[in-house]
């Protein structure tokens, strides 16, 4: 795993005024993953803004961190629809298109 694409979570926090404990609660609930690298702790980037929808549920709504669980797994649900009906939806245009030719 390439170190340019993984963001120190010391310097994270500072940036985003947070405390470490809480990207170290979100990761025991399963939502962030932390990467150990020579005794420093990383998150890939990639996760980024996920986390920080987090961030703002959790200071700016006041949302605990077992609301937080829930919220992104039921929007996790609801994208996997949504790309399940969009399929859905391409396949019944392929057989529309076909009907009318």
């Amino acid at each position: 795993m390439s170190s340019k694409n993984l963001i120190e979570i010391k310097q994270f926090c500072v940036y985003h005024e947070i405390e470490n404990t809480f990207i170290t609660e979100l990761n025991n609930y399963g939502l962030v993953e932390i990467i150990i690298q020579e005794e420093d702790e990383y998150l890939q980037q990639e996760q980024l803004p996920a986390l920080e929808k987090m961030i703002r549920m959790h200071y700016d709504l006041k949302i605990n961190l077992e609301g937080i669980d829930a919220i992104y797994h039921l929007l996790n649900k609801i994208e996997a629809l949504q790309q399940n009906l969009t399929a859905t939806q391409n396949k019944l245009r392929l057989f529309e298109h076909y009907e009318v030719d």
